[in-house]
């Protein structure tokens, strides 16, 4: 089963380019970190007195999406596709069979921590470089549209939210990985995936 892990900071476009590589190599699955927020009261209220509190690893259910990542890793196959509402704090299941999986991307904000996390599986990682008003114009439209904020609030979360991305991941935060590629607007990233899937 080969890995393939997507992380930069809120509004990068991790999801734009899994869509990309999934549309170009087929029998693949996304599990996007943005699905498995915890839920339930304890979210509701941490969320309310944590400043950004869906940055921060104790919003994240590591403990749902590893037996998620299991399971597809072990069998090839998933049952169900999870979505999170950010306005309820819920997650949606909805049963959705794939089979015949041989790769999967994991991306979100918290790939960076999943991946030092995968001990001697072989992965590739990609990290996305976008400049800081690029990523806010995205994640305001988005948070507008999607998560019930205003724009102000939108626009406050976004720049708490790059901080956090950036003081969690210092130079040298993450196990040493040779395949660790950063990806730009610019970036082809065919030969890339010639590399990983040749």
């Amino acid at each position: 089963m080969k890995l393939i892990l997507i992380s930069g900071p809120s509004g990068s476009g991790k999801t734009t380019l899994s869509n990309q590589i999934i549309k170009k190599i087929k029998n693949g699955i996304v599990l996007s970190t943005d699905n498995y927020y915890k839920t339930g009261l304890i979210s509701k209220l941490l969320s309310k007195f944590v400043e950004g509190f869906f940055d921060r690893s104790i919003s994240f259910n590591n403990k749902l999406f590893k037996k998620d990542f299991d399971f597809i890793y072990m069998n090839g196959i998933s049952i169900c596709k999870r979505y999170y509402n950010f306005e309820k704090k819920s997650i949606q299941n909805i049963l959705n069979e794939t089979n015949n999986i041989s790769f999967i991307i994991v991306e979100g904000i918290f790939a960076k921590e999943i991946s030092n996390t995968l001990n001697n599986k072989d992965y590739i990682f990609l990290e996305i470089k976008t400049k800081k008003n690029e990523c806010m114009k995205r994640v305001v439209q988005r948070d507008i549209k999607e998560r019930g904020k205003d724009k102000k609030q939108a626009e406050n979360d976004f720049l708490k939210s790059w901080s956090i991305y950036y003081e969690k991941f210092k130079p040298n935060s993450q196990k040493n990985n040779t395949n660790k590629f950063i990806i730009k607007k610019n970036t082809d990233i065919d030969p890339i995936l010639k590399k990983l899937f040749n």
